[in-house]
């Protein structure tokens, strides 16, 4: 007796020691048991506490599963015999070494509660295994705190991921649309006198169209496979086409850059151009299509960004306090420990040309005398250490 245990031990130890077992009682009991048990997670700590209680699970299983299938097909066989013998003819039954006296006729009626009370039994030994069952495995299947935590961290970085993606959707697909819509204004107005004009205009809402829909399906196949994105994004390296779809839409657009961009690491370097395409999408937007301003400079281990666009006193308030665009932009540069500054400045330019003053006051710098005294700017500041993904 004691070697059969311990060679069932043994047995039942080495049954339960493949991963794979774990995941198909997982599987097995939700199935089976309803009982709504997490995925195993695979952690990078010792795993023989899990398969040692997988080996624990699998001993009530295969004892229960036994003892409820033996009870049960007993259980049918009587409901099943009773009434055979009754509708046989037969007088008498024995069942367990006692013999029962049935009858005859309507005197042998009595034989079927017996065969209701069997399959009541049957029932009943059913349910409550499972129950039972069930109550087992959330102990030994379930969770255990490592594995909450692993599987806790899994799920904030797929949340994060699908965070990530809906912003770039948002910055991407919102671009496209701003720049979109003022082309087709542009083509509207010079369809009579400059058909080649209008005609370019067309063509460049065929090709920012076609990049956003580019966009639009790599990002939700990934939302739809809940995998993370492989494919690196633009950077400021890309600035180039970025600029020239702005300037096609009819915006003056003035670029300068200061210092080397090859010293931004490539983190950095894709949410500069996520942060300076949302903000051109707002210039374009909210302050229309002149003297819009854009710097960029590398200095002293830092990026800064600075974009300036003329908005009257009298625009959009959006513009003036910042939307969900300019939420969009905190938010990435929070995450790489950098400051944004967003908001209206008044300028007070009086054209002495020097520049001075127009870097000041958000940085008009048109040096034309009186062109921008009153005049509000929205002017956007960021500033990002290059250290942040070190």
């Amino acid at each position: 007796m004691l070697g059969f245990v311990c060679a069932f031990a043994v047995v039942t130890v080495a049954m339960g020691a493949p991963l794979s077992v774990r995941r198909a009682s997982v599987w097995l009991a939700n199935g089976l048991l309803g009982a709504g048990l997490p995925a195993p997670v695979d952690t990078t700590g010792p795993l023989w506490g899990n398969r040692l209680r997988t080996a624990v699970w699998l001993v009530p299983h295969m004892v229960l599963g036994g003892v409820v299938t033996a009870v049960s097909c007993l259980a049918v066989f009587g409901a099943v015999a009773f009434p055979s013998v009754w509708l046989g003819g037969e007088e008498r039954m024995t069942v367990f070494g006692l013999s029962l006296w049935i009858g005859e006729g309507w005197r042998g009626t009595w034989a079927l509660l017996p065969a209701v009370g069997c399959l009541a039994l049957a029932a009943g030994v059913t349910l409550g295994g499972a129950m039972l069952l069930r109550r087992l495995a959330a102990v030994l299947l379930g969770h255990r705190p490592d594995e909450r935590l692993a599987a806790a961290e899994e799920r904030m970085n797929l949340l994060a991921q699908r965070n990530r993606l809906a912003q770039e959707l948002h910055d991407s697909i919102g671009h496209t649309l701003t720049a979109s819509t003022i082309q087709a204004a542009v083509a509207v107005e010079l369809m009579d006198s400059d058909p080649a004009g209008a005609r370019r205009a067309l063509n460049s809402i065929e090709e920012t169209s076609r990049a956003a829909m580019d966009d639009l399906d790599h990002v939700l196949g990934m939302l739809r496979e809940e995998r993370p994105s492989t494919v690196p994004g633009p950077t400021l390296a890309d600035l180039g086409p970025l600029v020239e779809r702005v300037r096609g839409a009819g915006a003056e657009l003035a670029v300068q850059v200061q210092g080397d961009l090859a010293l931004v690491p490539a983190t950095v370097s894709r949410e500069a151009y996520r942060v300076v395409q949302e903000g051109l999408t707002n210039a374009l937007r909210h302050g229309g299509k002149a003297r819009i301003r854009l710097r960029t400079t590398v200095r002293g281990g830092w990026l800064e960004l600075e974009l300036t666009n003329p908005v009257g006193t009298g625009g959009p308030a959006r513009q003036r306090t910042g939307g969900q665009g300019v939420q969009g932009i905190r938010d990435r540069v929070r995450l790489l420990r950098g400051t944004t500054h967003a908001g209206v400045v008044e300028c007070g330019c009086s054209g002495g040309g020097d520049g001075k003053e127009g870097r000041d006051c958000g940085g008009c710098g048109d040096g034309v005398g009186g062109r921008d005294v009153g005049e509000g700017r929205w002017r956007l500041l960021v500033r990002i250490p290059l250290r942040s993904v070190s």
